[in-house]
């Protein structure tokens, strides 16, 4: 990404823990970021072209962060779900973006922009893919289930013939980080709950 577009997305992002979207300048956002106000609407073309961009920018981030987690321990997939679920509830509690998109609850202090695609008729790739479709909470559990089983196919404790109980797995341990999210346990963590969940399904 270049320097000037992510310096940008620094911006407005660190502008949205300070003030609501709404309340949040255009103006303000190029000069924290050090460019001219043209060169933010030649990257983004519009407030809402620059929130798409923000939430592409954190979804992206997240997903990279699941594709982190599933490359623990290789001799453990029940290690790698709950480094997974781990990952997704603290990605929420810290990133109000994050969290917006994992549970479809956006607020009146953040940008909401459409899920489906608008037309773009952007010259810069990045914003013609953050003005394409934005994933929702479904999509999302289906994204990290989907990558968690390419993950965790054949590995240990998983084996391939078990293809439907290790998509299960990874989707009640998506789940239950996601219940987290929104309920946090009292004691204990995420990746407690889930390698509690999951002792029969990862045993072979």
């Amino acid at each position: 990404m270049p320097a000037a577009r992510e310096s940008l997305l620094e911006a407005a992002s660190a502008a949205l823990t300070h003030r609501p979207w709404s309340a949040v300048r255009m103006v303000d956002v190029a000069a924290a970021a050090g460019v001219s106000r043209q060169t933010l609407y030649n990257e983004f073309g519009s407030k809402d072209g620059l929130a798409r961009a923000l939430v592409r920018r954190e979804a992206d981030g997240y997903l990279a962060g699941v594709e982190r987690a599933l490359s623990g321990d290789p001799d453990d997939p029940r290690e790698r779900l709950a480094a997974t679920a781990e990952w997704t509830a603290s990605a929420a509690r810290r990133n109000a973006l994050v969290r917006a998109m994992l549970t479809g609850c956006w607020g009146e202090r953040l940008p909401a922009p459409a899920l489906t695609g608008v037309p773009s008729t952007s010259a810069v790739p990045a914003q013609r893919r953050a003005d394409g479709p934005l994933p929702s909470p479904g999509d999302l559990v289906a994204l990290v289930r989907d990558r968690a089983v390419t993950a965790l196919h054949g590995a240990g404790a998983f084996p391939a013939a078990h293809a439907t109980e290790l998509a299960r797995s990874c989707e009640v341990a998506v789940r239950l980080a996601l219940s987290c999210v929104t309920a946090p346990p009292v004691e204990g963590g995420v990746a407690d709950l889930v390698r509690t969940a999951l002792p029969g399904r990862s045993a072979g």
